[in-house]
């Protein structure tokens, strides 16, 4: 997934930057380390709660199914909250599904807070 090749996408901090990148490689301790001490992650409709669940959430979201991720576009809300839409292509059910990412960050720039959701242009 390249980020910085689309026309119109804002610069994004440098940690949900690193998320992405790190969690479309499966590199579970280099996603986790982006989050800050009492993350929150809403994904599939469970809320994974700390760094151990995230941390569980995100091996567990890493081994499932095999994509590639596309960025279509990231909104920054504020200086804190930042959405990315990217579409997901891959051998889960469907084969392809654009999510909106959802990130809330803390003041020393970690994600304390990411909503997984299906996403719809407009």
């Amino acid at each position: 997934m390249t980020l910085d090749g689309l026309p119109g996408l804002p610069d994004l901090p440098a940690r949900i930057r690193t998320y992405l990148d790190a969690h479309r490689r499966h590199d579970v301790p280099a996603a986790a380390g982006c989050f800050g001490p009492a993350p929150v992650v809403v994904d599939d409709g469970r809320t994974h709660r700390g760094r151990d669940a995230v941390r569980a959430w995100l091996e567990r979201t890493s081994a499932e199914y095999t994509y590639t991720a596309t960025a279509l576009t990231a909104v920054c809300h504020d200086d804190r909250r930042w959405t990315v839409a990217q579409r997901l292509e891959g051998d889960f059910p469907g084969g392809t599904v654009d999510l909106a990412h959802a990130f809330t960050l803390d003041d020393e720039g970690r994600i304390t807070a990411l909503s997984i959701a299906p996403w719809t242009a407009g």
